[in-house]
């Protein structure tokens, strides 16, 4: 979708790739239902059988829970405070049994650490068991390859910029590695959470889950990136309000981390470029936090300014 009004008076193009339309509505279902074909087809899952632990703070989840279903496999989600109570239904509707952590890792302060200790222990106690491990397992990024394929022929092979928000890695080093491989020259811009430990920030306490990290995924590259733009919480949210307010469209929390991100390097982005936006979910599960006033405000007090025109 080409954003017309987010950025008036800009005289470069931006498009958004909107991934809330997949099946399990968002851009994590491609990366779960990649590694789960792919566990298929080698043999380490058996539908029927088998058991699929993993760690996931939402939007995978969700994939994962509808995939498993489909499939025949019984689902365990470890999952945190911070996921939301409609993730929560949606998974718990298709199924999944899910692990709530509601203790944080006292040397980050985040609930990641003990969400991965925790799949260990399941998938060591239960027979069958099988964890994707989306922060490692290749087949995640390689299922981003196509989702980078998609904006290149979109957009006929030119693109000067891509924003992408990062969390296990998946989604751009799937990217970086499409663009490689065609030979094209796009800048890529991780979108980092400020307190993410991916690019080495300190880790510290976040509100938005999506992006961002308390550990450094195994996944990570450090040459799939051109640049790397860290984001506030508070960005976030002023970004995503903006996004309604003029381009009507409910975008995900790091959806509004990417829109943060690029108004920061507008003045660096050269006339007649073209720039893509990775939206990797949409707004309504963010209903109750990024979209509700009464908790913005309990969060960073009155800031509506920051959004309306």
């Amino acid at each position: 979708m080409k954003l017309e009004r987010v950025f008036p008076g800009e005289h470069s193009q931006f498009f958004a790739k909107i991934e809330r339309f997949n099946p399990g509505g968002s851009i994590k279902d491609r990366s779960g239902l990649n590694m789960l074909l792919e566990a298929l087809r080698n043999g380490e899952i058996t539908p029927g059988r088998s058991v699929v632990v993993e760690s996931s703070s939402g939007n995978l989840a969700v994939g994962l829970a509808q995939i498993c279903r489909y499939f025949d496999l019984r689902f365990i989600c470890v999952v945190d405070a911070k996921t939301t109570e409609q993730n929560l239904a949606i998974m718990r509707a298709y199924g999944a049994e899910v692990v709530v952590i509601d203790e944080r890792d006292p040397a980050t302060g985040e609930f990641l650490p003990v969400r991965l200790r925790r799949v260990r222990e399941l998938v060591a106690s239960i027979p069958h068991a099988y964890s994707p491990n989306q922060y490692a397992n290749l087949s995640n990024p390689r299922a981003h390859e196509r989702t980078m394929r998609e904006i290149v022929e979109e957009l006929d092979g030119r693109l000067d910029y891509l924003f992408c928000s990062v969390s296990t890695f998946g989604t751009l080093r799937g990217c970086a590695d499409h663009l490689r491989k065609e030979g094209l020259r796009t800048k890529i811009v991780a979108v980092d959470a400020q307190g993410s430990a991916i690019f080495g920030q300190l880790p510290t306490r976040r509100l938005i889950p999506g992006h961002g990290a308390s550990v450094v995924p195994a996944l990570m590259d450090p040459a799939a990136a051109d640049e790397v733009v860290h984001v506030s919480d508070l960005d976030c949210v002023a970004a995503c309000r903006r996004l309604v307010v003029r381009e009507a469209i409910l975008a995900g929390g790091s959806s509004g981390a990417t829109i943060a991100a690029a108004e920061r390097m507008l003045p660096r982005i050269p006339p007649g470029s073209v720039s893509a936006l990775i939206f990797p979910d949409g707004g309504d599960r963010y209903l109750d936090t990024i979209y509700s006033d009464d908790w913005v405000r309990e969060h960073f007090g009155e800031v509506s300014h920051l959004w309306k025109d």
